[in-house]
């Protein structure tokens, strides 16, 4: 029975949306669940033919789709934030992509025969490792905070860098392919990085100034930056042959980089796009391996990819940390965390096709060995990198710190304090004007919503193990708390306030699993909360003692303060729900919102804490 063009269409966005969903609830990267969506829909049931389906549309969809992939990924690139990782990242660039690439292009033509020109393509191509896997591979494992940045980092990177020596390994095998002089060659290539690198730039440059100065509406910053992308690659592949690749990443990092220049709402834009767009293409580009060609590859498949895993990725490392302050054991964690991702995936699939347009033979064995290797590396290392990451000692200690939801000057004073006692502390907010407040306080913060799939690949979580929702934005609130109670795992790490006259009618119209994390603060709601901080209420700390107890604590505020935390003497940090149920020791700390002090208090307290012998003193942080 032949099915029809709008239902294959419409099954592959729901199988995108499911395999998304289900890597949600594992913990894994979804692409292990698309390319296996893939796999079934295309060999293994014959329900999916990419090539009947799309026709001569299939790759010029999948250029447009990697366009997309990479100016996304450059826009995340702020040099500011590259420079703070170290010399390791800066050394893994060049140096990695060196070592794997030509250990990828020997392996694969010595030990699977496969001729020079597509064992070079393979070797550029598995350089590439990619954020879009990276991420939900150190959420489950949560390594240090060092080695997070560092393969963050370098997932960024790499994805560019890759691409293009792709593309410039492609160009020189069409032009030497052709009889052409090496420097005819040269000329190729030189090309292609000056159009990529002036058209670039010059659009980012454009675009960076049309949002700056506001020469389009709000509503068209987000459609009218990716139209203009995709324009400005497809002018660059006809100037120059597969330059737009270099093009969309040189402006993308031209405008992460220029002053006052909002891409944030942007990259969260990417979220639907990543959806609908890149979800579908690996389940597109899954259908069409044929398992016949995996199987001509023969054995010598599973000794490249070996050599690809323990030799060529361990020594791209420790030639990189050459200089660093790297134990062993950190070493020997990054050498076995390097997933491929979409990008591979992509590029691999675009450019076998195209070279097998031009006549070259053996192209067919690019794409089941780049995927092969992309299956091997996320499975096996998404299985294996927590209990490699807990006997290495690598792994994050308990998360301790808080995500905040809102950036308002109530939650900015209690970050403030939280952050003078060394707790970890990320702030999160879509109203811009509280983003740049919390900034100029040297805050942690991050501006968008955190439950986005850009805030999943972008937002440092580590040491992060709690969020506490401060903010107005009730629809937010909700989500967030849905999003980070089975992020975390835990009902007792997130904390929620009160929706005050309206929190019993709301009892019976919310979730039971939200209402379980509500009451934070003894109760108060937001509105309570930025009443007294509007009445000059501040964030304090006070030290309680045998001569200064809690009951003297309440006693001297005349029952105004709100204790917000209590801080152990074994430096717990728990949230108080309920001031009727504290019952803090001696030793502890609370961290409290309290009335503005008068002149008289303050010397009353400073002459109690002379008399007492500096104990049980109110400590203003």
């Amino acid at each position: 029975m032949a099915v029809s063009t709008v239902l294959l269409l419409a099954s592959i966005g729901v199988l995108s949306l499911f395999c998304q969903w289900l890597a949600w609830r594992v913990r894994m990267p979804a692409i292990v669940f698309l390319l296996a969506a893939g796999i079934a829909c295309g060999p293994v049931f014959h329900y999916l033919d990419p090539n009947e389906l799309f026709g001569d549309l299939l790759f010029p969809m999948v250029s447009l789709a990697v366009a997309i992939i990479l100016f996304e990924g450059s826009l995340t690139l702020r040099f500011s934030e590259i420079r703070g990782h170290g010399n390791m990242v800066r050394n893994l660039i060049p140096i990695g992509s060196i070592v794997t690439g030509t250990i990828g292009t020997l392996a694969a033509h010595w030990i699977l025969g496969i001729s020079w020109e597509i064992s070079l393509l393979f070797g550029a191509i598995s350089v590439v490792t990619g954020p879009t896997v990276i991420a939900p591979l150190l959420r489950s494992v949560r390594p240090s905070a060092k080695l997070a940045n560092i393969l963050q980092w370098e997932g960024i990177i790499i994805d560019p860098v890759g691409a293009l020596l792709a593309v410039l390994v492609y160009e020189g095998i069409v032009s030497w392919g052709q009889g052409n002089v090496f420097g005819h060659s040269v000329y190729i290539f030189s090309t292609t990085v000056v159009v990529g690198t002036v058209l670039g730039a010059a659009a980012g440059y454009l675009n960076g100034q049309v949002l700056r100065k506001h020469w389009i509406p709000h509503y068209l910053h987000n459609a009218g930056t990716l139209t203009f992308m995709l324009g400005v690659y497809a002018l660059s592949n006809e100037i120059a042959h597969e330059s737009g690749l270099l093009t969309v990443t040189i402006m993308g990092i031209w405008m992460a980089n220029m002053k006052q220049v909002e891409v944030e709402s942007i990259l969260e834009f990417k979220e639907s796009l990543s959806v609908l767009l890149i979800s579908a293409l690996f389940i597109i580009l899954a259908a069409r391996i044929e398992f016949s060609a995996i199987a001509e590859l023969g054995w010598g498949l599973a000794l490249v990819l070996a050599v690809l895993l323990l030799l060529a990725r361990p020594l791209s490392i420790f030639l990189s940390a050459i200089g660093t302050d790297l134990n062993w054991r950190e070493k020997l964690f990054l050498s076995w965390i390097a997933p491929r991702g979409i990008v591979a995936a992509a590029v691999s699939a675009l450019f076998a096709f195209q070279l097998h347009n031009n006549g070259f033979e053996g192209g067919d064995a690019l794409v089941p060995l780049v995927f092969m290797l992309i299956i091997t590396t996320v499975i096996v290392q998404s299985l294996t990198a927590r209990p490699l990451a807990q006997l290495l000692g690598v792994a994050q200690p308990p998360e301790l710190g808080f995500l905040i939801l809102g950036a308002n000057p109530v939650a900015r004073m209690i970050a403030t304090e939280l952050t003078s006692h060394q707790v970890p502390v990320v702030l999160a907010d879509t109203n811009w004007e509280n983003v740049r407040q919390a900034r100029m306080d040297s805050l942690q913060v991050y501006f968008g919503n955190p439950v986005s799939e850009h805030a999943a690949n972008q937002l440092d979580l580590t040491g992060i193990g709690h969020l506490l929702v401060i903010s107005p934005y009730k629809q937010m609130n909700s989500l967030a708390t849905y999003h980070f109670l089975d992020w975390f795992g835990d009902r007792n790490s997130v904390y929620s306030l009160s929706e005050g006259e309206q929190d019993k009618q709301a009892r019976y119209q919310t979730a039971e699993k939200i209402q379980r994390t509500r009451g934070l603060f003894d109760g108060v709601s937001f509105a309570k909360l930025a009443s007294m901080a509007s009445q000059g209420f501040t964030v304090k700390t006070t030290q309680l003692s045998e001569a200064f107890t809690y009951q003297d604590f309440l006693a001297r505020h005349q029952g105004q303060a709100l204790v917000l935390f209590v801080l152990d003497g074994k430096k717990q940090i728990t949230p108080v729900k309920a001031m009727a149920d504290l019952e803090p020791k001696v030793d502890s700390m609370l961290i409290s919102l309290v009335p503005a002090k008068t002149v008289e208090v303050r010397k009353e307290t400073k002459e109690a804490s002379r008399n007492n012998g500096g104990n049980g003193s109110l400590r203003d942080s």
